[in-house]
């Protein structure tokens, strides 16, 4: 056993030669040991820490760039007749899943180009924050929430017909898992004025979005997820989820000093129900960012229902659409939000809430997210400000006022909120990474709460 963790030392500690040959063409290296706490494999109820050696080498060059995750979670038995135990789930296909569902994800992402920047970009691998139109229906769509346990290789793209000298049209594109293609969406946009292209109006677009879901319940059966929800729809019902609309962006100032886009989209889902937002959006000084909305929500309609959190309550909201039928009556509601981004990006942000108008909280029993408060935040701390300390943090909340009656004190509840944490410490080429994570899982009408651990190099 010494001898073993002497090897893996050795090989870490060896690891920051290597990529420093190499960091002028483009390649960094990091490497770590630590702990993650992940599901028993003989049973998804109990969970158990498991040393890791994480390696992510990144290539790049101009728009296009590479990262693999090439860990090992492994156990050294202290007693038995095994000495080292790999965390099989890592490298051997669990029950519904293939080789690709185990292999692709060791594939950080593969990129080129940005979104919202270059007139083509696609990303494959790990997707943080992907936005169809202005996000009435897909809003910061993340496959990400099961980390560390589970890695999701998804895909997004985008083409600009500008690229091509013909301005009028573009599309772009995602799905959350490429194995399974199960969340599958896409936005086709038209730009009918662009012949007037030093004029305001020939930034305008009108968009056509479409967003499907071909199985609620992928990960209801999973150790990362829960038990099923097959007692509330039974296994004869059409097992999938769709939602369309359409919406018309309006860049009206773009400079440096003040932007501000107007906007208005619409959308209806499976149950029929239907939703509309519009508003504006920008930035000042490049500094602060601002946005406001007014919406007008049918009874039954979720709003953003392709949200950071989807993998988390697709299920959960799946029953929601299948049991509740659209209602007659149409409720306005606002959102606000207000982010800052100083000292040139050391420090950021932002808050997002939105609400219902009128008395709060709403009749108590639904379970549509839409008619409660709800709030979203963000901070991100680089290094710089604090010398070697970076820090990111995120806190939402949904359902505000609907376990107490007081928002207020519902705020501080962690019933129904996802927090997650990451701080690091880097001294010299060494860094310490602490991640938590704490989120209330409704298929599991539970906790799933996630930790990670890990010494590591950073060059």
């Amino acid at each position: 056993m010494k001898k073993v963790m002497l090897l893996l030392a050795l090989f870490v500690v060896a690891l920051p030669v290597f990529a420093q040959g190499n960091a002028g063409a483009g390649f960094n290296f990091a490497a770590g040991l630590g702990t993650d706490l992940l599901p028993n494999p003989n049973d998804p109820t109990a969970m158990e820490s498991w040393s890791k050696l994480a390696l992510q080498p990144e290539f790049s060059i101009g728009k296009f760039g590479v990262g693999l995750d090439l860990m090992v979670r492994f156990k050294l038995a202290t007693s038995g007749t095994t000495a080292f135990e790999l965390y099989e789930p890592d490298w051997v296909p669990q029950s519904g899943q293939t080789i690709f569902d185990v292999y692709l994800p060791k594939i950080l992402y593969i990129r080129y180009g940005y979104q919202w920047e270059d007139p083509f970009y696609i990303k494959m691998g790990s997707i943080s924050d992907f936005t169809l139109g202005n996000g009435l229906i897909v809003d910061n769509y993340s496959n990400m929430r099961f980390l560390p346990q589970r890695r999701i290789f998804g895909m997004q793209f985008g083409v600009d017909g500008g690229l091509f000298g013909f301005p009028y049209v573009g599309i772009e594109a995602l799905t959350g898992n490429v194995t399974k293609l199960d969340v599958i969406g896409g936005r086709v946009y038209f730009r009918p004025l662009a012949f007037m292209e030093k004029s305001v109006l020939g930034k305008l677009q009108v968009g056509a979005i479409g967003v499907y879901d071909r199985n609620p319940y992928l990960y209801i059966d999973d150790v990362t997820y829960g038990t099923s929800y097959e007692s509330a729809v039974p296994l004869a019902a059409d097992r999938f989820v769709y939602e369309v609309g359409a919406d018309i962006t309006l860049p009206v100032i773009q400079s440096n000093v003040f932007s501000l886009t107007t906007f208005a989209e619409g959308a209806r889902e499976k149950n029929k129900s239907m939703g509309a937002i519009t508003g504006i959006r920008g930035k000042v000084l490049r500094i602060v960012s601002y946005g406001a909305q007014f919406r007008y929500f049918q009874d039954g309609f979720i709003s953003s229902y392709f949200d950071a959190n989807y993998d988390l309550y697709r299920a959960d909201r799946f029953v929601y659409i299948e049991t509740t039928s659209a209602g007659t009556d149409f409720n306005p509601s606002w959102l606000a939000s207000l982010g800052f981004d100083l000292f040139k990006s050391t420090l950021s942000f932002r808050a997002t809430l939105d609400a219902p108008f009128g008395a709060l909280p709403p009749a108590p029993g639904t379970d549509n997210p839409a008619e409660y408060p709800h709030v979203l935040g963000t901070l991100n701390l680089a290094r710089g400000l604090i010398p070697n300390v970076s820090i990111a943090a995120r806190y939402e909340k949904f359902f505000l006022g609907k376990k107490s009656g007081d928002v207020f004190a519902d705020l501080i509840d962690l019933e129904d909120a996802s927090i997650g944490t990451t701080i690091s410490y880097k001294a010299g080429a060494a860094v310490v990474s602490m991640d938590y994570a704490y989120s209330w899982n409704p298929t599991k009408d539970n906790f799933d709460v996630v930790s990670s651990l890990s010494v590591g190099f950073e060059l």
